[in-house]
């Protein structure tokens, strides 16, 4: 009878429709109750333990008593995944003890069965091909000897629960694989799956005839040769095929072709896994990055390239040149390049760079160079392979500038591109020095040249690129060392003979070569960026010593040079503004000099600048005028106060007839312009009787006096204009 009772309660929980839906919840609350009832039991409830960290969770819980409050039951329930506990569950199966609370398989619960008055339980597992998945717990409040039969009924109603369990989770598995197979049918990117021992495409999805242009019935079911990656290349297949079965990853981006002809780029990615039945497949991902590929080399494009020309920039090159341990660098710099695009319009400039870069192209090409680019404004810049005879070096040279010296028109106006080109071995100098550097250095000799502007750097010169190198290092002591002096060399008022003012002359009193000139070092502190350090100290000592004379009521105008770098610095005017201030120097009695070419270098703010300054008092003068390329136009906008004439029209006065010429149209200038001129380099008597006669208000040079120190300028000075009296 009883027996016939079992059988009954297992044929309502096989026969239930919670079960064949696989509701586990439903079916344990069935269970529940039907096994309450037959155990006459305290309670009855289902938990499921999900996952590997044995996760919690009470399905189904019936009990008559309703004292027992949650929170004991909670005892319970944090106990669950006790080792000794979960080790007993996996060992037999179920726990059936008639008495709980002293019973040690059950003492982690003790506390539980203290407060509850529990005396006897059945705990059986629900597995899933020997996984625990959850509990059937059967609980009593007083003691009850459970027969083996009974047990096992038990344990068949956590068969059947397990039963629901294993149908819930295939149901879950059948609607996963039909969501995962939606998506990727779905997806935009190319899904495939691979067999690794066959190499038959099993599955591809309709992203892949998008892509490609090759419908799935092409791809799908056949070899890994049929996509456009591997046609015709069957070994790449079998290589790529046993990386993937010995575990890599394969991944990477690759330029394709489809049947029609035009190109893709792919990127892909493939991984392996193993099925339950240990067949190898790859999964492979592949995404069309044509757009972003073209979008990137643009963008490289840009930045590795002149947009002007189409050569390389000054980046690429430079990292080129880096990388060279041998060649031959070729530095190209077109002269009198700017005063031709101030002249005739930056449309005009850029036609004329094109065609250099043009003939530049052709000379690389035909001499296989490793890289040609545009470095600078008007800078050009070839890396050859090395070559080998000096000779053979010499004729590719002469070739090269020749070439570059054809006529060429730009427009309508015939241009004679006129360059200067420097060359260093860089094999010879990469271990100690920049190539870049010695050929600045090669091509400033290059341009001093009369003819044929070219150079080859050589060991005279890598010994003065040394002594640049020993100078630049010594500059930065020179300057925190207080090394510098401030020379003055006087001006002379050609109209009564009176020294009306001194140019104020930086020496460096270097520890081991003793007094250095400017031309020794201002170039060098130029190119290394401290010419503003020491440019701010030469003009705040003029300035103090300039306060000094006023004191003592010597009436001088003080000339102080400006190099172009401080003049267009940013806070010259402040600086200026704050010295005068400081110093309380008279109006007009401190004079900036500047070369006209550097003034040129931006004429918007060079005028900007000079209006401020001469608002303040302070006076400008051009220096080395003559040699630039100021039009009138410029020095009326301009608030010049003096132009100072070149040494060179001086030095031969007496005996060139165009310098003559030349020096009497400045001074004629100058007069129509109201400018005061001042002559420099004037060594004799002749010079200045020419100058006196031509009506040009001042000179100075080695006639009256080099550049003194201050002890003797002051002293000097006295003594020539009470000579004058």
């Amino acid at each position: 009878m009883k027996q016939s009772k079992q059988q009954h309660l297992l044929e309502l929980i096989v026969n239930s429709v919670a079960k064949e839906k696989g509701d586990f919840t439903q079916t344990s609350e069935l269970a529940c109750k039907l096994l309450l009832k037959y155990f006459n039991a305290t309670s009855v409830s289902v938990i499921s333990l999900r996952n590997e960290a044995l996760e919690q969770k009470v399905v189904a819980c019936l009990s008559p008593n309703t004292e027992v409050s949650d929170a004991i039951k909670q005892l319970r329930h944090n106990h669950l995944t006790s080792e000794s506990y979960l080790e007993e569950i996996r060992c037999y199966r179920h726990i059936a003890s008639s008495i709980s609370a002293t019973d040690k398989r059950l003492s982690c619960f003790s506390d539980y069965y203290q407060q509850s008055g529990i005396q006897s339980n059945l705990d059986v597992a629900i597995r899933i091909n020997g996984h625990i998945e959850g509990l059937l717990c059967i609980e009593f409040d007083s003691h009850v000897e459970l027969s083996i039969p009974t047990i096992e009924f038990a344990c068949q109603f956590a068969d059947q629960l397990a039963l629901t369990l294993a149908t819930r989770y295939a149901y879950d598995n059948d609607e996963r694989l039909t969501l995962f197979h939606s998506a990727t049918e779905q997806a935009q990117h190319v899904l495939m799956l691979v067999n690794l021992k066959t190499q038959i495409i099993e599955y591809i999805n309709p992203a892949h005839e998008k892509m490609t242009g090759l419908s799935r019935h092409v791809v799908q079911d056949n070899e890994l040769i049929t996509l456009d990656f591997f046609r015709g290349k069957r070994e790449l297949a079998n290589e790529l095929t046993e990386k993937l079965i010995a575990g890599d990853m394969v991944q990477g981006e690759a330029e394709l072709e489809r049947i029609d002809g035009t190109k893709y780029w792919a990127q892909y990615q493939a991984s392996r896994f193993v099925t339950q039945q240990g067949n190898y497949y790859a999964l492979v991902s592949c995404i069309d990055v044509t757009e972003q590929r073209y979008h990137k080399n643009e963008l490289e494009n840009l930045a590795w390239n002149c947009s002007l020309t189409g050569l390389h920039n000054r980046l690429h090159f430079t990292q080129q040149l880096e990388r060279a341990t041998s060649g031959v660098l070729f530095l190209i710099d077109l002269m009198g390049f700017k005063r031709f695009n101030d002249t005739s319009g930056h449309e005009q400039g850029d036609a004329l760079l094109t065609e250099v870069a043009r003939r530049l192209k052709h000379f690389a090409k035909s001499n296989a160079a490793i890289d040609v680019a545009r470095v600078g404004s008007d800078e050009f810049a070839v890396l050859l392979p090395e070559i080998v005879s000096s000779d053979i070096l010499e004729e590719q040279v002469f070739k090269l500038y020749q070439k570059l010296a054809v006529p060429s028109v730009i427009g309508r106006e015939k241009v004679d591109p006129k360059a200067a080109i420097a060359v260093v071995d860089v094999g010879a100098v990469a271990q100690q020095f920049s190539p870049l550097s010695c050929a600045d250095i090669a091509l400033q000799y290059a341009k001093k040249k009369a003819m044929l502007n070219y150079q080859i750097f050589n060991d005279d010169l890598l010994a003065t690129f040394k002594n640049n190198a020993d100078i630049e290092r010594d500059l930065m002591s020179a300057i925190r060392g207080r090394q510098f002096e401030l020379y003055y060399q006087p001006l002379m008022d050609l109209k009564n003979h009176k020294f009306i003012g001194a140019e104020a002359l930086i020496r460096w009193h270097h520890p081991k070569k003793g007094v250095l000139y400017p031309g020794a070092f201002i170039e060098i502190a130029e190119q290394s960026g401290m010419i503003n350090a020491i440019g701010d100290w030469v003009l705040e000592a003029a300035c103090k010593q300039l306060n000094l004379w006023q004191h003592k009521n010597v009436d001088i105008v003080m000339h102080v040079n400006v190099a172009a770098r401080q003049f267009f610095s940013g806070n010259l005017f402040e600086q200026v503004w704050n010295l005068v201030t400081r110093y309380r120097l008279k109006p007009q009695s401190l004079i900036l000099e500047i070369t006209e070419t550097e003034l040129m270098g931006d004429i918007r703010h060079a005028t900007r600048l000079c209006q401020e300054l001469a608002d303040l008092g302070v006076g400008l003068a051009i220096d080395d005028f003559g040699t630039g390329y100021s039009s009138m136009r410029y020095l009326k906008q301009f608030p010049i106060s003096k132009l100072k004439i070149d040494r060179s029209f001086i030095s031969d006065l007496t005996t060139s007839h165009e310098s003559r010429e030349i020096v009497s149209a400045i001074i004629a200038m100058a007069k129509a312009l109201n400018i005061s001129l001042t002559a420099e380099g004037v060594e004799t008597k002749e010079q200045e009787v020419f100058l006196e006669d031509s009506c040009c208000h001042h000179a100075q040079g080695y006639l009256y006096s080099p550049a003194i120190r201050e002890n003797e300028f002051s002293k000097f000075i006295f003594d020539q204009n009470e000579v004058v009296h």
